[in-house]
């Protein structure tokens, strides 16, 4: 009987975890959007060290005003810029990427 009880309690605490894991706080949303932006530009090594230094130092957009769904248009935007995307593809573009919360699409 207590083994069932400590499985259950166990099971109880695992299914709890990652509805806890879905929410991000500010940093890691700041940490996301700084890695991002290194991968867009294709950095490695100690040139990704030193943009994410300076891109974590940077006041977070919240800092300023934005909402959750602010910042995720402006790393949406800026993705589909770097990517050179106009008309029907930018559009497609920026809607799969705010339905990811700002992750550029699988495919594309």
């Amino acid at each position: 009987m207590t083994r069932y009880l400590i499985a259950s309690g166990m099971a109880l605490l695992l299914c709890g975890a990652p509805l806890q894991a879905a929410e991000t706080t500010p940093q890691q949303q700041k940490m996301t959007v700084c890695n991002q932006q290194a991968s867009a530009q294709a950095l490695t090594g100690e040139a990704r060290k030193s943009w994410m230094s300076q891109c974590l130092k940077k006041r977070a957009p919240e800092e300023k005003g934005l909402t959750p769904q602010q910042m995720r248009m402006k790393t949406c935007n800026v993705q589909a810029t770097e990517q050179m995307l106009t008309g029907d593809a930018r559009k497609t573009f920026m809607s799969a990427c705010l339905k990811n919360n700002g992750q550029a699409p699988a495919n594309g």
